[in-house]
């Protein structure tokens, strides 16, 4: 029987074993895994599996954001960087061209809230933007999963989103957006049934929320 982890502990690297477990678990369950040390060596290998001249989208991320992979995909000119773009689209003239281009990018690259012992990996959302992308609309995805998102089961990573990520999630939305965030959607990944699609970096140290 797998033990609960207190709220207060959410911010801490998950241990060697649960990290090894983690790995194994991704593996079983269809997802391309490697186990990393650090964000820069994230950031490098992200600038490896990254194709020149793919549409990427960058989902919106503390990990990206505090890695410099989000400013490395979106100011490097290798690629076609959807998220310059989306933000320069008007959101009423252009609604449906930007619900398109955040559905099916070449590759979305983001992170989650949480990941299980058992293959899981949980991300919630406000907006749901991201979601389609995650779920299939992307040929490939990259996720970057900071050590402090491992945590035993699905109980436990529900808490982890709403003790833990939320209220952080929710400040960052107050100062960026002006408004709260919310848990209006959730999406668990529970397996990759097409090989190959889904890479998961995961950390050795904590990063983002």
């Amino acid at each position: 029987m797998t033990t609960s982890i207190p709220a207060t502990q959410f911010t801490e690297p998950a241990p060697a074993q649960r990290l090894e477990r983690a790995v194994t678990a991704l593996t079983a369950n269809g997802f391309t895994v490697e186990l990393l040390d650090d964000a820069a060596a994230a950031r490098t290998r992200i600038n490896e599996l990254l194709p020149a001249g793919v549409s990427v989208l960058t989902a919106s991320s503390e990990t990206l954001r505090l890695s410099g992979i989000d400013e490395d995909i979106n100011t490097s000119g290798q690629y076609q960087a959807l998220r310059p773009r989306l933000l320069a689209m008007d959101r009423l003239t252009e609604a449906d061209s930007i619900r398109r281009l955040l559905a099916s990018p070449d590759v979305v690259v983001g992170s989650v809230a949480a990941l299980t012992e058992t293959g899981s990996l949980v991300i919630p959302s406000a907006s749901g933007s991201q979601l389609p992308s995650y779920a299939g609309g992307a040929a490939h995805v990259i996720w970057i999963i900071g050590a402090q998102k491992v945590v035993p089961d699905l109980d436990t990573a529900l808490r982890r989103v709403e003790e833990h990520a939320l209220p952080l999630e929710n400040a960052r939305a107050q100062v960026a957006y002006g408004q709260p965030s919310a848990v209006n959607r959730l999406l668990i990944l529970n397996a990759e049934p097409h090989p190959g699609r889904g890479t998961v970096l995961l950390l050795r140290e904590a990063i983002g929320f």
